[in-house]
C-alpha cells in the first residue's frame, strides 16, 4: 500500500473531483433512484405508495451503520484499504439489488449499498482532515460540495433515460459499473495519507477512549446533532420528492429537471460559502444560513394556508431555491466545525459524528417523508421547526 507522501498529492482539481465523486455514491443511489420508485413498488408488490420511500431510506440506514464500521477501519488499515472494501461491499448489494426478486431482498441490497457507500462517504472526510484544518478544510469542503452537487442535479435525469430504456434494474447496473471506475481511479491516483505511525488500534479499549473523547468535545457534539437536525427535513424531501412532483404538481417527465435545478441551488449556496468564508468565521455563517432558513419557512408555513397546502408551481419552487441555497452554506461549515478538534482522532471522530448525524436525520427524516399526504404541510413545517432546533444546537455547541 502507498505510503503517505506530500510531495506526491494529488493536485487540488483532480483530488476535489474524486473525492466530490467519491461521496456522490450516496446523492446517486439515492437521486438516480427517485424516478424508478413507482415502477419498482409496483414490480415488486409493496402494499401502500408511501413505502417505496423505503427504497431511498434503507440506504440511509446502511450509510449510518457503515460508517461506525469504516471510519475507525481507516485509522487502523489506512483509508485506501478502508475505501477498497466499501466499494466492494457497494458493488455486492448493486448485485443484489439488481436481481431482487421480492422488496425485502431489495431492501438487504441497498442497506448493502448504503454500508459500502459509508466508506468512501466518511473515509473521504477523514482524508481531507489528514491534509487540512480550518477555513482551508472548509474551503476544500465548500469546493468538494460544489463538484459533488452536480451529480444529484444529474442523477434523477439519469435514472430517467435508463427508466426508458431499459429499466429499473439496469439502473443499479449502472451504479457497479460508476463504483468499478471509481475504484480504479483511486487505486491508481490518491496516495495513502495516514502514515502507519499514527493508525490506532481496533480494540474496543482504544475505539471506546476515542468515542469518549469525541463526545466529551461539546462543540463536535453540539454541530453533530445541528447536522443531522438540518438534514432531516431533506431526508423527508428525498423520500417524499418524486410524489410531491409527480403526483402532487403532476410534472410528468419534467420532474428530473425540476429536482436539479433545486440541486444546483444547493451547489450554488455552497460556493457562496466559499466565498464569505473569506471575510465570516463559520460558525457565523451556519447561524446565518440556519436563521434565514427558519424564518423563511414559517413565513411560506403561515401562507400554505391560504393555499390550502399546495401553493401554485412556481411559488413552491421559489421556496425551495431560496431554502436550498442556505442549506448549502449550512452543510459544509457544520461538519468542518464538528471535525475540527479531531485532528488526532479523525476517523473515528468522522465516523461517530456523521453516523449520529445520519441516525437523526433518517429517523426524523422518515416521519416526515411518510406523512405525505399531497400537500406540503408537513414539509415546509419540518424545515421550519427543525431549522429552530438547528440554531439551538448551535447556540448550545458554542455557549
Amino acid at each position: 500500500m502507498n505510503q503517505p507522501n506530500p510531495e506526491k498529492n494529488l493536485r487540488t482539481a483532480e483530488f476535489v473531483t474524486l473525492i466530490a465523486l467519491l461521496m456522490s455514491l450516496v446523492a446517486l443511489s439515492v437521486d438516480a433512484m427517485l424516478p424508478a420508485l413507482p415502477t419498482i413498488g409496483e414490480a415488486l408488490q409493496v402494499r401502500h405508495a408511501n413505502d417505496a420511500q423505503y427504497v431511498i431510506t434503507s440506504l440511509f440506514i446502511g450509510l449510518g451503520i457503515g460508517q461506525l464500521i469504516f471510519g475507525p477501519l481507516s485509522d487502523n488499515i489506512g483509508r485506501k484499504r478502508a475505501i477498497y472494501y466499501g466499494l466492494a461491499v457497494f458493488m455486492a448489494g448493486c448485485l443484489i439489488s439488481t436481481f431482487a426478486t421480492s422488496f425485502e431482498m431489495m431492501i438487504i441490497g441497498r442497506v448493502l449499498q448504503g454500508i459500502g457507500a459509508s466508506s468512501p462517504r466518511i473515509v473521504t472526510m477523514a482524508l481531507i482532515r489528514d491534509q487540512y484544518s480550518g477555513k482551508q478544510m472548509a474551503r476544500i469542503v465548500s469546493f468538494v460540495m460544489a463538484v459533488f452537487i452536480l451529480v444529484p442535479a444529474l442523477a434523477p435525469l439519469l435514472g430517467q433515460i435508463i427508466l426508458w430504456l431499459g429499466g429499473w434494474r439496469q439502473i443499479f447496473a449502472t451504479f457497479f459499473t460508476f463504483a468499478t471506475i471509481l475504484f480504479v481511479w483511486f487505486l491508481v491516483r490518491q496516495p495513502e495519507t495516514l502514515h502507519p505511525d499514527h493508525r490506532s488500534s481496533l480494540s474496543p479499549t482504544v475505539i471506546g477512549k476515542s468515542a469518549a473523547a469525541v463526545i466529551q468535545i461539546r462543540s463536535t457534539i453540539g454541530y453533530t446533532l445541528a447536522s443531522g437536525l438540518i438534514f432531516a427535513p431533506f431526508v423527508g424531501y428525498l423520500s417524499s420528492a418524486q410524489q410531491i412532483f409527480q403526483e402532487a404538481y403532476t410534472t410528468g417527465g419534467l420532474f428530473p429537471i425540476y429536482f436539479g435545478v433545486l440541486a444546483l441551488a444547493i451547489g450554488f449556496g455552497s460556493l457562496t460559502n466559499d466565498k464569505l468564508l473569506r471575510r465570516y468565521a463559520m460558525h457565523q455563517i451556519a447561524n446565518s444560513a440556519a436563521v434565514a432558513t427558519t424564518i423563511t419557512s414559517f413565513i411560506a408555513l403561515a401562507g400554505l394556508i391560504v393555499f390550502d397546502g399546495l401553493p401554485p408551481f412556481w411559488l413552491f419552487m421559489i421556496y425551495m431555491l431560496a431554502v436550498f441555497v442556505f442549506m448549502g452554506a449550512v452543510f459544509g461549515n457544520l461538519n468542518a466545525l464538528a471535525m475540527e478538534p479531531l485532528g488526532h482522532i479523525a476517523g473515528v471522530g468522522a465516523a461517530l459524528i456523521s453516523a449520529i448525524a445520519t441516525f437523526v436525520s433518517v429517523s426524523l427524516g422518515t416521519v416526515v417523508g411518510q406523512a405525505f399526504d399531497g400537500t406540503v404541510y408537513f414539509l415546509v413545517g419540518s424545515f421550519a421547526m427543525f431549522g429552530l432546533f438547528t440554531m439551538a444546537a448551535m447556540r448550545w455547541a458554542v455557549r
